[in-house]
């Protein structure tokens, strides 16, 4: 926030922001004749969309004061955009300007009474934003003179002529010392205390509690050659604090984190082991002794009577000083060359081995663990070449400038070439940091600190992006040569120097980056060929407006690697590959890995360490097209063909200078249930957030990686996600996955132990782990004395505890139906076995279908159920029960009523069930049994209760959360099917069981952002009334599958407690339901219709495969949306809902953005269009109210209100504007235009 003051006293709050698409209205209306002549006639939408900085200044009513946009190459074209540096350097040899510290203001507009201060306000706000800034530009025609405004901020520095035409302009520049200058940075005296203390005490008081009012002074007093204090100081005051130490434990290091591509921080030495001896195995299980669950302190330094971990003979060896003090009153400083070759020798010996490691950190790889868990640990005997800042602080004016420092501090150690510092993970990455790399701990690392380093080489302004050369390719092998993809890399890059061109004949371009002559970066671009897929198939449009961005403009990254010393230039190095190649977009897809192998090629491309510095796409859900039926008015192969699913990741030239607010926290999710995947897919979807921790944690990995796969067909499905969904999500990216169980979570020391006993540690504990089928426990009655259920009831609730027979399957996931799969093949069960499925439930169903599907004949099929629990059967519609009971009757599947599980014999050889018996309401019977498939009930699993009961959480039959998903610990959340509410809300009815478990995984989200975005309102706390009532969801619960008979089954349904059907409809408020077809002939599909002509159910039963995600769109709209679908019903015009619903009008209502229109079109109804007239919704509610007399009916007048008013052409207009934007899905539908 700062004041502005106009010429006549008046005073305005303004505060800077970027510039947002709804600004352009207002920075139109600031627009004179003497803008358009300084700058030109701009069409502004495209320059926002093409900028690389925008910036708006507003006042505290959030009115527009200020705009200023900024771009990285000159306008009036004075210069080509990839080679404007020469021209600009030959204006004034000393003027270093570079594409890493200049920017061109390309627009400034500002109310004219503040236009002064807003101006000097944005510079410095510019400059603040961008760290390595020096110069601003402005070129205007030579014949213009700035005016008042801007002539206060540039000063001229000579002239160019225009590429185009003959006419000169006129070069004006600013400078960053005049407004955000560099920091002057010295060693720290005694009477800097004074200064810092009150910025210490801005931040915190701990310090000063434990080490005494004058602890800084002291630390101040205790400098000597270890340890160093350095102030930055403006105006002659202290405004920052930086106390440096040499003394680091490097065991404790090399112990916690993979320092290997930075040589472990020491001096390569003949004796280091950098690879594991041969015949140790990396792979297994972890040891006991380093299981131990130790806390070490956030301590790297070394104590002074700790043993000298470096000989004194070899510290003499150590290199010398590598960079020269910065001179600290210049801008910008230059290197000698021999100051350049010893800079080379420092960071030539940086690997980038395991790049993505580097950003897996942040952007975490998919890690098996245990099973892929590496116990070595490299050993490195030279010297310490690394210095730790132990205490930091700065005033937060001057924050950006906080890597003023390092020049200063890494003077002061000549012999070391990394700096390092840790934080606690729930500290957020301030700017200093955000220059660092996050090294990548060891999955048994117990720290519960951050290691961030920093390479002096890392100071280097020098670095050129340019098009790289045959000159390079020495560099770039050397560069790449650790990589796992080096020889794919080095194919493209000979293939860009002999042609320019792939072998498909797609352009292509390679770029390299280049510090001191060596090359530390090479990034591989083509033409993005399928940009009409990527428009239709992903929601690119929530960062571009697509029209405005030419064809050959998309690029799509193949490559790209850099040197993680310099990885602080990469959003640089993207930036510059736009300008160089004159591309606004780049995409990179990162495609589904097989199980069988680590890349699916041929669409392998190199593992990216700039993923983080992209933004993830999502995805867009597809209509599913009747093509056959649409003939030629069906949308373009470009857009309907089926490629192999990929996530998508995104960066433009308006996010190039955009920061990632970063999530060190340490969030764990347990479960990989359909609640949990929600979860982590709407916080890794937040673009404009960076979750460094995110870990899932779940008994066999990340669900969907094997794509397509028959064993699916097993379980019923909720439709929330499928195999496909999985892969344009890729997960795996941003979430490390732990392979094991959970059987105890520490809350004291916020940490879950595994059945392997490896611990993982949190700061946030989310449990989605859901409910599982469980191994049913047999009564243990003796059946020949004929016992009834009613006898042996409550042994059935008994937890089982003893062995389970190899040939009993209880099948919750896709790993467990892929077992049983392979064990029914390779034990000849389809020919010669008897297969016993035992359940109530609909994947008992689905279970047999798979069966019979499989080749196993009906009449060896045996299908048990259980007694009933509920008069609600998990079909809960009597037509579709008859149907499936029928085709189970035909294909000869014995079926068994109300049994319950008495005994099972097993072979004592072979721990096989071979007979099984069972006791009903009458008699017992027995069945031979090959393999026994068991759905009895679904509960929480024993482990994971008794990890709840161990750690005191409160568990009433379920575990006990509040509205907020909190559990009695408040670093513990839970959702989903595992939960219950608390008792205080008298709403036991009501669980998460009852909604969406998707709805339910994105809330859980949403309530998790209020902690970590800093952009969301405050979140208030509701009346204490209020407090008591729990949220209700919309969402639609689904659940479907494949039943016996080859009936395809599908169920919306709104939340609800459940009823049986026949209650439902005896409620006078039930509504409607129109019903087509015959559930035996498979062509039954059902709709329910509430009172107010809602749709709240459909139940489908089908022969055939049909568009389930269309129908799901279904859900929620009001029956004249479907084109009067009740007075069509009423005449007997739709005599099948199927071939209704592929219809052509319908498919704009299946289109994904169908519900934006929705709301634009209510808001249209509501909106006050004519100061005189009210809005539609007033005139509704003065009819309910009686405040209008009407002589005709209500609808009626209000149509006629509506037709005669403006309000019908804002809504046909809207329509058609929807119809036209969208018309690559929906080109069968016509406006004005085209007939």
């Amino acid at each position: 926030m700062s004041i502005l003051t106009s010429p006549r006293g008046k005073v305005e709050v303004i505060h800077c922001r970027r510039t947002e698409s709804h600004d352009i209205f207002c920075i139109k209306s600031l627009i004179r004749k003497f803008t358009q002549k300084l700058f030109g006639k701009l069409n502004i939408i495209y320059l926002l969309e093409k900028a690389n900085l925008a910036v708006t200044l507003c006042n505290d009513k959030e009115e527009i004061m200020a705009q200023a946009t900024f771009m990285d190459y000159p306008n009036w074209n004075v210069a080509k955009q990839d080679d404007w540096v020469s021209v600009f350097r030959e204006l004034d040899r000393d003027l270093p300007c570079t594409p890493l510290n200049t920017l061109f203001m390309h627009l400034f507009v500002a109310v004219d009474e503040y236009s002064v201060g807003c101006c000097k306000e944005i510079i410095k706000t510019v400059f603040k934003t961008v760290p390595e800034l020096y110069f601003i530009f402005l070129i205007v025609p030579s014949f213009m003179s700035l005016g008042s405004t801007l002539i206060t901020v540039f000063e001229q520095v000579g002239s160019v002529p225009c590429l185009a035409y003959s006419e000169d302009f006129a070069v004006y520049i600013c400078h960053r010392e005049k407004h955000y200058p560099q920091l002057h940075i010295r060693r720290a005296r005694v009477e800097d205390h004074d200064d810092l203390m009150p910025i210490f005490m801005r931040f915190d008081s701990v310090l000063k509690e434990t080490y005494g009012e004058y602890f800084l002074a002291e630390l101040i007093e205790a400098q000597d050659e270890e340890n160093h204090a350095v102030v930055c100081e403006v105006e002659g005051v202290a405004v920052g604090f930086m106390s440096v130490c040499s003394r680091v434990n490097m065991t404790l290091l090399h112990e916690c984190f993979n320092l290997g591509p930075f040589h472990g921080l020491c001096v390569p030495h003949p004796d280091d082991v950098l690879e594991p001896p041969q015949g140790l195995s990396i792979h297994g299980s972890q040891g006991t002794e380093s299981r131990t669950h130790k806390t070490y302190s956030h301590d790297f330094t070394e104590s002074p009577e700790s043993p000298e971990l470096v000989p004194p003979e070899v510290m003499e060896k150590i290199q010398t000083k590598v960079i020269e003090e910065f001179g600290l009153g210049e801008p910008l400083s230059t290197f000698g060359s021999s100051e350049i070759q010893e800079m080379q020798k420092g960071f030539s010996e940086v690997s980038v081995t395991d790049m993505q490691d580097y950003s897996s950190s942040e952007s975490s790889g998919l890690q098996f663990w245990p099973e892929e868990l590496s116990h070595f640990r490299p050993i490195y005997r030279g010297a310490s070449i690394v210095f730790c800042i132990q205490l930091f602080c700065i005033d937060e004016k001057y924050e950006a400038r906080s890597l003023d420092f390092m020049n200063f501090v890494f003077s002061l150690f000549p012999d070391k070439d990394f700096c390092m510092i840790s934080l606690p993970h729930l500290t957020p990455e301030f700017v200093l940091v955000q220059n660092f790399v996050k090294i990548v701990p060891f999955n048994n690392c117990s720290l519960n600190h951050d290691l961030y380093v920093f390479h002096r080489a890392g100071l280097l302004k020098s670095i050129d992006i340019r098009l790289a050369t045959i000159l390079d390719t020495s560099g770039v092998e050397k560069l790449v040569r650790t990589l796992m993809l080096s020889k794919k890399i080095l194919e493209d890059f000979t293939q860009y120097n002999a042609a320019c061109k792939d072998l498909d004949g797609t352009p292509m371009q390679t770029f390299v980056a280049e510090v001191a002559g060596q090359i530390v970066g090479i990034a591989v671009i083509k033409n993005e060929m399928d940009i009409e897929y990527i428009r239709s198939h992903y929601n690119i449009e929530d960062f571009i407006y697509f029209s405005h961005h030419q064809r050959e403009e998309h690029g799509r990254l193949f490559h790209f690697a850099m040197n993680p010393i310099f990885r602080h230039y990469t959003k640089f190095f993207l930036k510059e590959i736009l300008r160089l190649g004159y591309k606004s977009c780049l995409y990179y897809p990162v495609y589904p890995q097989s199980r069988e192998s680590k890349f699916q090629n041929p669409y392998a491309h190199s593992l990216t360490s700039a993923l983080h510095y992209l933004v993830p796409v999502r995805p867009r859900r597809q209509i599913v097209y009747p093509l056959e039926k649409l003939g030629i008015n069906a949308p373009s192969k470009s857009v309907s063909k089926d490629l192999l699913g990929y996530a998508l990741n995104h960066t433009n030239r308006k996010l190039t200078l955009e920061p990632k607010i970063t999530v060190n926290a340490r969030i764990v999710v347990v479960g990989a249930s359909s609640v949990g995947i929600s979860f982590l897919e709407t916080l890794v979807f937040c673009s404009h957030l960076k979750f460094n921790n995110l870990t899932l944690i779940s008994t066999h990995g990340l669900p969907g990686r094997k794509p397509y796969s028959e064993e699916r067909k097993f379980l019923a499905c909720d439709h929330c996600f499928n195999d496909k969904d999985y892969a344009l999500m890729s997960l795996c990216s941003w979430v490390n996955i732990v392979v094991g169980r959970m059987i105890a979570i520490d809350r004291a020391a916020k940490q879950v132990v595994l059945s392997q006993d490896e611990i993982v540690f949190y700061d946030h504990l989310i449990l989605c782990t859901g409910q599982q089928y469980q191994v049913p426990c047999p009564t243990g009655v003796d059946i020949s004395e004929h016992p009834t259920n009613r006898e042996v009831a409550e042994l059935s609730m008994l937890r089982y505890t003893g062995k389970v027979p190899h040939n009993l399957f209880i099948l919750n996931d896709e790993e467990d139906c892929l077992n049983a799969l392979t064990w029914i093949r390779n034990n000849s069960i389809i020919t010669e076995g008897t297969v016993i499925v035992y359940g109530n439930t609909i994947d008992a169903y689905t279970t047999v279908e798979t069966l019979l599907h499989i080749g196993i004949r009906g009449s060896c099929i045996y299908l048990v159920h259980p007694p009933p629990k509920s008069v609600i059967t998990c079909f809960n519609n009597r037509t579709v029960e008859r149907a499936v009971d029928e085709a189970l009757q035909v294909a000869g599947v014995i079926t068994h009523k109300d049994a319950l599980l008495a005994q099972w014999k097993m072979d004592p050889f072979s721990d096989l069930i071979h007979t099984v018996h069972f006791t009903t309401s009458t008699k017992p019977f027995s069945l031979p049994c090959s393999v026994f498939f068991s759905f009895y009930e679904k509960n929480v699993d024993y482990d994971t209760f008794k990890a709840f009961n161990d750690a005191c959480l409160v568990y009433d039959g379920r575990l006990v959360i509040d509205t907020n998903f909190h559990t009695n610990d408040i670093a513990i959340r839970a959702a989903g099917s595992l939960t219950k509410f608390s008792n205080r809300y008298y709403s036991n009815d009501w669980t998460h069981s009852n909604f969406s478990s998707k709805e339910i995984g994105f809330q859980l989200a949403a309530a998790m952002l209020n902690l970590f975005d800093p952009t969301l309102e405050p979140v208030t706390e509701p009346p204490a009334d209020l407090d008591r009532l729990i949220p209700m969801y919309k969402g639609a619960k689904i659940q479907g599958g494949i039943l016996p008979g080859s009936y395809y089954y599908l169920h919306i349904a709104k939340p609800a407690i459940p009823t049986p059907i026949e209650v439902q409809m005896a409620q006078p408020d039930f509504g409607l339901q129109l019903i087509t077809g015959n559930a035996k002939q498979g062509t039954y599909f059902r709709i329910h219709i509430n009172k107010y002509r809602i749709i709240e159910t459909i139940t489908c039963l089908s022969k055939t495969p049909f568009p389930v995600s269309n129908y799901v769109r279904l859900f929620g709209q009001h029956e004249q949306t479907l084109n009067n679908m009740c007075d069509r019903y009423d005449d007997k015009l739709i005599p099948d809902f199927y071939s209704y619903f592929t219809e052509s009008w319908c498919l704009a209502l299946f289109h994904d953005r169908f519900i934006d229109l929705k709301k634009e079109l209510r808001q249209i109804l509501v909106s006050k269009e004519e100061e005189d007239t009210p809005s539609m919704e007033q005139l509704a509610h003065q009819i309910e109210d009686e405040e209008i007399s009407l002589v005709e009916k209500p609808r009626v007048y209000l149509k006629r209100v509506f037709e005669e008013s403006i309000y019908k052409s804002l809504v046909e207009k809207s329509i058609l504007d929807y119809l036209h934007y969208n018309y690559y899905h929906l080109p069968m539908y016509a406006w004005p235009d085209i007939i």
